[in-house]
């Protein structure tokens, strides 16, 4: 069971990573570009995060059925890496489309082009995920999970950065145009970037078959075993007989929403409550804070992927304070490169205490963490709501540090005691990424004027964080009833 990581072939697999990143921040920036050329109302714009997001829960129903009817896993017939090539080369098709979108300005092309991309993550994910954890010592493997989940986050904070910069053309000064006929550039580009890396998985040493341990379960956020004994209930013929995992289910839909929509409705917010010299905040401008929200969730993410690298105990509890400050370090250097005006983020370092106090409370238990962090996002949300100007927008932004280790957490208690249904109850829950169109598409109509406004919109948030709330004690209630009890093991290599 104890084996070194081999960060060789880890390297290789971040890389798809790092894409999933790059393409979901990205579009936080085409929203306010398409919205303000093409004339769109608010919940039009939206329509681009609903087709990428919904893409993941089509890609893996598509999956599910192929499977099914071949009489068999799709991954476990033609193997591990092969699909997330095969996954790459299908979103490498989909950035083709950004060519005519561009040239003819074209809308539903454009979000054609980003449903095919996101089909092709979608087979990527159901991969890449199960291969990072056991890439090593099974006990680290929700650190490398993590430490993937920070590269993605590099693209995430790079992504709205280099696409602005194709949009509005050079940064060394002058009043930029929006062109969207530029953005076929880095797309064209992206898509390249696809094919090489298909091709080096296609012959690199990655594993194309991975063998599943059903009896033990084990509680992949702290790298401790929870018992070792099987714990499923040979009665439930189901993933869906848990109510841990169903309730889940529900949990991964509205974090993957709250995180997207509070992103993608961002720029409309900055458009409409900011003003530079009296007027309106310049879209151009509005990258940075974009890029900052999901370098926000890279802090967290950093901070969380200590555990990997078998750190003694003392290192790791000053490595908690270090990387969140490290990963601000890099957001600042990307746009500083990037000949942004970095000054006013300084403040934001004060903000960044909240995540680490979080952090420490949270003591390792994923349940009592998505309690404190869904509590936090309540704040930011309701400060941003009730505030203005640069207030609410560090307010909206803070909302990432509090995302940024839900997932794990959601997942964590998603899966425990589920036994030999392990497998698809994970399929389930990546399933529901589609959560990120979906509750982004509600907020997007309901910041229309004629409704709440774009200020208000963001109590979507609001419900969203409060579900999270209540599935952290109910889950615990659940899992305790079960025997799994996160308050009595011990911590491991986790937060």
């Amino acid at each position: 069971m104890s084996q070194q990581t081999k960060w060789s072939q880890f390297a290789v697999l971040v890389s798809v990573f790092f894409f999933w990143g790059f393409v979901a921040a990205s579009n936080d920036i085409l929203i306010p570009v398409f919205r303000e050329k093409l004339h769109l109302q608010p919940w039009q714009s939206q329509m681009i995060s609903f087709a990428f997001y919904v893409a993941y829960t089509v890609g893996s129903v598509i999956y599910y059925l192929v499977s099914k009817i071949s009489g068999g896993d799709i991954l476990n017939k033609i193997g591990y890496k092969n699909g997330i090539a095969l996954g790459l080369v299908v979103s490498a098709l989909g950035t083709l489309l950004f060519y005519p979108a561009a040239q003819t300005q074209s809308f539903f092309i454009m979000i054609s082009g980003l449903f095919i991309v996101g089909l092709g993550f979608s087979l990527q994910q159901t991969a890449a995920n199960p291969l990072a954890i056991v890439m090593g010592d099974p006990k680290t493997g929700s650190q490398r999970l993590s430490m993937a989940g920070g590269i993605n986050n590099l693209g995430t904070t790079l992504g709205p950065v280099i696409v602005s910069l194709a949009i509005f053309g050079s940064v060394t000064g002058g009043v930029k145009v929006a062109d969207i006929g530029a953005v076929k550039v880095p797309y064209l580009v992206l898509g390249a970037a696809f094919i090489v890396v298909a091709i080096i998985f296609k012959f690199s040493p990655i594993p194309n078959k991975i063998e599943h341990n059903e009896e033990i379960e084990m509680d992949f956020d702290k790298g401790s075993e929870v018992t070792a004994k099987p714990m499923y209930s040979p009665a439930k013929s189901s993933a869906l007989s848990y109510s841990q995992l169903w309730l889940g289910m529900i949990g991964i839909f509205i974090y993957v929403g709250v995180e997207v929509a509070t992103a993608s409705n961002l720029p409309q917010f900055m458009s409409e409550h900011v003003k530079e010299n009296g007027l309106p905040f310049p879209t151009d401008k509005i990258a940075p804070f974009v890029s900052l929200y999901w370098a926000s969730l890279m802090m967290g993410r950093w901070t969380n992927s200590v555990g990997a690298f078998g750190f003694s105990a003392s290192i790791k509890s000053v490595l908690r304070f270090i990387m969140p400050y490290l990963a601000f370090g890099v957001f600042l250097l990307i746009n500083k490169i990037a000949n942004h005006d970095i000054t006013p983020f300084y403040i934001y370092a004060i903000v960044i205490v909240a995540l680490i106090i979080g952090d420490l409370l949270s003591k390792g238990n994923p349940a009592r963490q998505l309690l404190i962090f869904s509590l936090c996002g309540i704040t930011a949300l309701i400060i941003g709501m009730l505030a203005d100007g640069m207030v609410s927008v560090y307010a909206f932004t803070s909302v990432g540090l509090f995302c940024s280790t839900l997932w794990p957490c959601i997942f964590t208690l998603a899966i425990a005691g589920l036994g030999r249904h392990t497998n698809e109850g994970a399929s389930f829950l990546i399933m529901m990424i589609m959560g990120g169109g979906f509750i982004s598409l509600l907020q997007g109509y309901l910041a229309g004027n004629h409704l709440l406004g774009i200020q208000a919109s963001f109590i979507v948030g609001v419900f969203c964080f409060a579900y999270l709330a209540f599935y952290a004690i109910r889950a615990k209630a659940i899992l305790k009833a079960q025997g799994i009890d996160y308050d009595k093991l011990e911590s491991g290599g986790g937060h």
